[in-house]
């Protein structure tokens, strides 16, 4: 049963991370897959403390700092939909 949690949480970063670096066109994509990615993370970690019978403290500080970056990357996004138009990557090739 331990093995197959381990298993499910690596295939779930492991998904995680290949949809991030296939599916990197849109901002709104990407950062719903970077969530994806803190989820599986906030999984594994609340397994593996749970397992040890170690004090979850760390998780709630972990899920407080997942909520500011879910914040934070909307915002980013919401300013470039409205500087640009579109939360489309190819736009920002101008930049570079």
């Amino acid at each position: 049963m331990k093995m197959m949690m381990i298993y499910l949480m690596f295939f779930m970063f492991f998904v995680g991370f290949m949809s991030f670096f296939f599916n990197s066109n849109y901002l709104l994509l990407m950062l719903l897959v970077m969530e994806f990615i803190f989820l599986s993370l906030y999984f594994s970690l609340f397994f593996s403390l749970s397992l040890y019978f170690i004090e979850q403290y760390f998780v709630m500080v972990y899920l407080t700092f997942m909520v500011c970056e879910s914040v934070l990357g909307l915002s980013l996004m919401l300013m470039m939909v409205r500087s640009y138009g579109s939360d489309y990557f190819q736009i920002l090739s101008l930049l570079w």
